[in-house]
């Protein structure tokens, strides 16, 4: 097959063209950064630099593929995180349509019913594709976005365990923790992004009468588990997941720098969370779990955690 993998060699997007490589398939990788070419090349695919803003470009791109794997990579920086979405999606839409491409399968969330504004799987159903949404649960990566307060180091940090873990965890060193408007003792599907690529990989070679919703996840466990996994990998088997109000998350957000229509929907999505509704339709779907398990990410997670802390 001729396949077309979107999100340059990301997390995702790098095993899963690996995958497609080592079965056979001819696989072009769109990406952004023209520097990426050598390495795209050096795993066995063809290049296709340029922009998901470029209608042209990813019709040119489509055309004579016989799938699509279409990701929008999130944007921070975005005043709005759902317009920008939508955005994205249409443009992949025109393209696709263009192009005529039968297959199609687009990453999308496990709490994108659940928080409107980003959801967009809506949009491609227009077309004459047999398509298939992906839902994965909780990227096992987001951990390395808080890797500064798993740390706790520097006065917030301290200021941090302080408020969250008291005096006594201060003096005696037991710093860092993890928070979100989700965490304690909720229970959370978190997914390997290898195990979404092998999942990815195979509804790449599926036809579907009907659109088709599939969920992702590697182990489901609560918050506090997966604090005391990570930590106990990090050399801090104390480390907890503080639960916050959907107000200080909100607040925290604001506090660094995030556009406020973003740290709304961030919030949003993480109280679908707490509330227990991505779980609930998570189970309802009864999807087979990926075979990479938070242990076995936690030792990648302790090898860059040390390696950043020689840095």
């Amino acid at each position: 097959m001729n396949i077309i993998v979107t999100g340059s060699i990301g997390n995702i997007s790098q095993p899963l063209t690996e995958i497609l490589v080592k079965q056979g398939h001819t696989v072009t990788v769109v990406s952004s950064d023209p520097k990426k070419q050598t390495a795209i090349k050096n795993l066995g695919a063809i290049p296709a630099i340029g922009s998901i803003s470029d209608v042209s470009f990813l019709t040119d791109t489509f055309k004579g593929a016989d799938a699509v794997y279409a990701m929008i990579p999130l944007s921070f920086t975005e005043p709005d995180l759902g317009d920008y979405l939508h955005r994205m999606a249409q443009n992949y839409a025109q393209a696709l349509k263009e192009a005529g491409i039968k297959r199609i399968v687009l990453m999308s969330g496990w709490a994108a019913d659940l928080v409107k504004a980003e959801n967009v799987e809506h949009v491609l159903d227009g077309l004459d594709a047999s398509i298939t949404i992906m839902r994965p649960a909780a990227f096992y990566t987001n951990f390395y976005q808080s890797m500064d307060l798993i740390k706790g180091k520097g006065f917030i940090g301290k200021l941090l365990t302080l408020r969250y873990s008291g005096l006594r965890a201060l003096l005696t060193g037991r710093t860092g923790l993890l928070m979100g408007n989700y965490g304690g003792e909720d229970r959370i599907v978190f997914v390997s992004p290898k195990d979404i690529a092998d999942a990815v990989a195979e509804e790449l070679q599926l036809v579907h009468k009907e659109k088709t919703i599939r969920y992702v996840g590697s182990e489901e466990i609560t918050c506090n588990e997966a604090a005391r996994i990570i930590g106990t990998a990090v050399g801090k088997p104390w480390l907890k997941w503080v639960l916050l109000s959907d107000k200080e998350m909100l607040q925290g957000l604001k506090m660094a720098k995030l556009p406020e229509k973003l740290a709304e929907t961030l919030v949003e999505m993480q109280a679908a969370m707490h509330s227990g509704k991505t779980l609930e339709n998570f189970n309802r779907s009864k999807p087979k779990m990926g075979k990479v398990k938070l242990a076995d990410f936690a030792k990648e997670f302790a090898a860059a955690y040390h390696k950043n802390n020689e840095l």
